[in-house]
């Protein structure tokens, strides 16, 4: 008879996600896995297959927070260009732990490049979603005057999107708040409709 599980899965595998965001995966022991989550190394493996099978599930739980977080700016009762500026806002880390850290998708995508398919489909559904999630903004604003129409929503939803990513590279490099903030604000100017200016 199996013995019932005896710890919190959720709370384990948000803690695991933390690890896994501070060290990458490779360098990340799994006895920083149970001195961090105080499971057992046994007891992860009965819910976790593997570390590889921990991380994934550690992806996918970051994808999922971030993309909360990004619908509730988006469902905000403001213009399309202060939606924009507050997804743009948020994409700068609040403490310098966090900027350190980087965003765990673009880390895992440095760390690994296409090598496993599966940690790039986490990483390139987390850039589609994004991606959705901006081109509805975009396109409100194109309806409403306030966004050029040179390039169609989609065009300027994956252009802001790369600008995003390389501001959180840019935080990771150690550049300055002040340098991050000028190059998203450019970012934004440009897409803004001559009529709205």
């Amino acid at each position: 008879m199996s013995r019932p599980r005896e710890f919190d899965v959720d709370r384990a595998l948000h803690q695991s996600m933390e690890v896994f965001w501070t060290k990458g995966f490779k360098s990340t022991s799994y006895e920083d896995l149970t001195r961090t989550t105080q499971v057992k190394k046994q007891s992860l493996y009965c819910v976790f297959s593997d570390k590889r099978d921990l991380f994934l599930k550690a992806l996918a739980l970051y994808r999922e927070r971030s993309i909360t977080s990004l619908e509730e700016l988006a469902s905000q009762e403001v213009s399309p260009l202060k939606k924009l500026e507050a997804v743009c806002d948020a994409t700068l880390y609040q403490n310098d732990e966090a900027l350190r850290r980087g965003c765990l998708m673009l880390n895992s995508s440095l760390e690994f490049g296409d090598d496993d398919r599966e940690v790039n489909r986490e990483v390139m559904l987390m850039f589609e979603q994004v991606e959705r999630i901006l081109e509805k903004i975009i396109r409100d604003g194109q309806q409403q005057g306030l966004i050029s129409v040179r390039q169609s929503g989609k065009e300027l939803a994956v252009y802001l999107n790369n600008a995003l990513s390389g501001a959180k590279l840019m935080e990771k490099s150690g550049a300055s708040r002040e340098q991050i903030a000028g190059v998203l604000r450019t970012t934004v100017a440009l897409m803004v409709s001559e009529n709205a200016q």
